[in-house]
């Protein structure tokens, strides 16, 4: 008995535990829950199945035993794969490329395989895995804002129109490019443009346009730089108008530039994928000299109607004069009224008046002022 107890070890394995039995480095057997006796040269590794399973030697070794393979799930990772790992449905980890094995035990592991070879993400992985911090060391992404739309292009190849939303791919060697557009309406100010009038009157113009992006295909699949275009094509359709007229048809004509450009680049922006909503002249800009032109001549018509207004004026005061005579010859008490009128406004400038009896007053007062000169 005393033989039996130096080569005899006893060990227990509790619920949740597996042990793996070894002898001088060789795997002999697995031990579920129980007690169990060790004979000489063994040794036992215990391992906690709520806990992912580290193999102390090659797995494929320790598989060879069914009863023990039965007892783990193996997870294999390929080069260009990843796994996320789910512990009762939470999100624990993500395993790159090996091998990996867990105890089938309570703990729930749940696991989703991903290719993260290609861009596009075809596994089923909602928004919030893919945000996860665990997660988005993997996963790039793009944001279409909702006044907003964008072409994709993958590896230089043009694969659709992009609509407003959040987009996830898998960040590998795969060249993703996203080209966004506001599809709100849009102002193009286009200042200082220096043009000659068919009577070779210099003149700059300060204009705007309202456009919109209506095809984004057309806009920044078929055409290079549209803005840039749609510009240019302002600026040749305002050179083109007013190339035509002559500084005073442009001033009498300054409205009527906006539905001529609208209706000259209608077919033009179409063909850039664009719609014009609005075109306007802001400002008309006149040199120095051209300048004092325009102000002499403003200056002499208001002249010229100062004096029509001063003519009109002094032949109605002429008249209302004639009218008045004539009334005071027919009515001598009007006379003496106007007499008495004029006596009162000489008083008021005059300090003394000495007036006889002799001749009519108007004829003293008309003799006093003479005198005086």
């Amino acid at each position: 008995m005393q033989y039996k107890k130096e080569i005899m070890k006893r060990i227990k394995i509790t619920a949740y535990e597996i042990g793996l039995v070894f002898k001088n480095g060789v795997y002999k057997r697995m031990l579920k829950e129980g007690v169990y006796w060790l004979s000489f040269g063994e040794t036992v590794n215990r391992y906690d199945i709520t806990k992912q399973f580290y193999a102390p030697v090659e797995l494929n070794i320790l598989l060879q035993d069914e009863a023990l393979a039965t007892e783990l799930t193996v997870v294999d990772v390929k080069e260009t794969e990843i796994a996320i790992h789910f512990e009762n449905g939470l999100l624990k980890q993500v395993l790159t490329a090996g091998r990996y094995s867990f105890w089938k035990s309570a703990v729930v592991h749940e696991f989703i395989k991903a290719d993260i070879s290609k861009a596009e993400i075809t596994e089923n992985i909602s928004a919030a895995i893919l945000q996860h911090k665990l997660v988005t060391p993997f996963v790039r992404n793009y944001s279409i804002e909702g006044n907003e739309k964008a072409v994709l292009f993958i590896n230089g190849k043009f694969t659709g129109v992009l609509d407003p939303g959040v987009y996830y791919w898998w960040k590998n060697a795969v060249t993703i490019h996203v080209a966004k557009v506001d599809m709100r309406i849009l102002q193009a100010e286009i200042n200082g443009q220096e043009i000659l009038t068919k009577d070779k009157a210099a003149l700059r113009l300060n204009a705007w346009a309202q456009y919109k992006v209506a095809d984004i295909e057309k806009a920044l699949l078929q055409n290079k730089e549209f803005e840039k275009q749609l510009y240019v094509m302002f600026q040749l359709t305002l050179r083109e108008y007013i190339a035509a007229l002559t500084f005073d048809e442009l001033l009498q004509k300054k409205d009527s530039i906006a539905g001529y450009a609208r209706e000259k680049m209608s077919e033009s922006a179409a063909a850039l994928g664009i719609e014009l909503h609005g075109f306007g002249i802001r400002d008309i800009i006149l040199p120095g000299e051209m300048k004092d032109i325009m102000n002499q001549v403003l200056i002499a018509e208001k002249k010229a109607q100062a004096n029509i207004i001063m003519r009109r004026e002094e032949t109605a005061s002429t008249r209302s004069l004639l009218n008045t005579a004539k009334l005071m010859e027919e009515n001598a008490i009007l006379w003496k009224l106007k007499e008495m009128e004029y006596v009162e406004k000489i008083a008021e400038k005059i300090g003394t008046i000495s007036v006889n009896s002799n001749g009519l007053l108007t004829d003293q007062l008309k003799q006093l002022f003479v005198t005086g000169k």
